[in-house]
């Protein structure tokens, strides 16, 4: 009697085992797939460029709407909020502040829980603002570049590239991939430029990038087309700067087009300001004008990389905008990637506008598909290092 109910005792347990296997095959199943997708893609016998049209041909809608959005998260671990953010509007880049980080050893974790748990086909963009001086994260526990208005003050250009590598060095310990730097804009009033000088912002610029293309980091120029010139801080609301085209081409503009004339489009985002310019576009901020996005930076300029948003929750356009249309104005201006920082529900409602905004046919797929292969292919060539 007593080894006939030892005999029930182990089958029981040999059925909850089975049971708890499968279980845990369904639950670990998605991401072991993820991560055999990840490691066939670095193996496959194929350009680049067929590569990235593998990858997007296998994607859902929601998979590349998602790959067009980056976000802020709250907190320092990765929680059920986040994660959802990632799961289920399959976000494709995730941007940090001193909010996200305690030390470097907390930041290098959560980097890596949200590279493991997001999921999708492609690492995560995973950036910082990182410029310097008064624009920097975690302070006191990195040791953060002066400000470019320091840097530019030495006279000596290689100190830009010194610090450039330095500060890629320290992101990419973390975990980080991106950083919103350096600032190409010439004269700014609060110590983010280099100079006043056009010539010399061109030089300590580029120095920068150097450094950056050194470390394999993507930076971003910013804020195109230049908001030097600016008195209104774009956070609080909207201004104009009004210089003839003439003048912002042969001033503003031109660090811009140095680096785009000189450097490979897909080392690099360009973050579009939220400031207008009449002489290039009456109507519309830079963030939300075609004639500034398509028409001078692609067109003209010949841009192929990334266009990414400043946050669209700042002032100058969330005052005179609601978030479900926001995202949408971008995507149709030229905006490859939309930059929504703080609240998880303006994410949402940007998120959701596009996929509105492609269901209904006011966005075409061959649109979609243009920046998702943009963003796909940038990396293929850096985040699989």
């Amino acid at each position: 009697m007593r080894k006939q109910k030892i005999i029930g005792i182990v089958i029981i347990i040999i059925i909850v085992l089975a049971i708890l296997g499968i279980n845990n095959r369904n639950i670990f199943n998605d991401n072991e797939q993820v991560i055999q997708d990840k490691q066939q893609i670095k193996q496959e016998n194929l350009t680049i460029d067929e590569k990235v049209d593998k990858i997007v041909a296998s994607m859902s809608q929601t998979e590349k709407l998602g790959q067009m959005v980056m976000i802020g998260i709250q907190g320092t671990k990765v929680d059920d909020d986040s994660l959802y953010m990632l799961n289920q509007y399959h976000m494709g880049g995730v941007i940090l502040f001193d909010r996200n980080m305690d030390s470097p050893e907390q930041v290098k974790q959560l980097t890596s829980d949200l590279q493991a748990q997001s999921n999708e086909k492609v690492p995560l963009f995973i950036g910082i603002d990182e410029e310097g001086g008064d624009v920097v994260r975690m302070a006191e526990k990195l040791t953060p570049p002066p400000s470019q208005k320091e840097i530019g003050a030495t006279g000596d250009i290689e100190q830009a590239r010194t610090w450039a590598i330095k500060t890629a060095k320290s992101l990419k310990d973390m975990g980080v991939n991106v950083n919103f730097a350096p600032v190409a804009d010439v004269g700014s009033n609060d110590k983010r430029s280099y100079s006043t000088d056009t010539n010399t912002v061109i030089d300590f610029v580029r120095a920068a990038t150097k450094g950056y293309q050194q470390e394999n980091i993507i930076y971003s120029l910013k804020h195109f087309p230049g908001i030097g010139k600016g008195r209104v801080d774009s956070h609080v609301d909207s201004s104009n700067i009004d210089e003839s085209k003439d003048t912002l081409m042969a001033e503003d503009i031109i660090p811009f087009k140095t680096i785009i004339d000189e450097n490979e489009p897909n080392d690099y985002f360009i973050l579009v300001s939220h400031l207008k310019y009449p002489a290039l576009d009456e109507e519309y901020p830079a963030s939300l004008s075609s004639k500034i996005m398509t028409d001078l930076l692609r067109n003209e300029f010949g841009y192929k990389g990334i266009i990414i948003t400043d946050d669209m929750e700042m002032g100058a356009v969330a005052n005179h905008n609601d978030f479900r249309s926001i995202g949408v104005k971008a995507v149709k201006a030229g905006a490859d990637i939309v930059l929504v920082c703080h609240e998880y529900k303006h994410q949402q409602e940007v998120y959701l506008g596009l996929l509105d905004a492609v269901n209904s046919g006011e966005i075409s797929q061959e649109r979609i598909d243009e920046s998702v292969k943009r963003i796909i292919k940038v990396k293929l060539l850096h985040l699989y290092q």
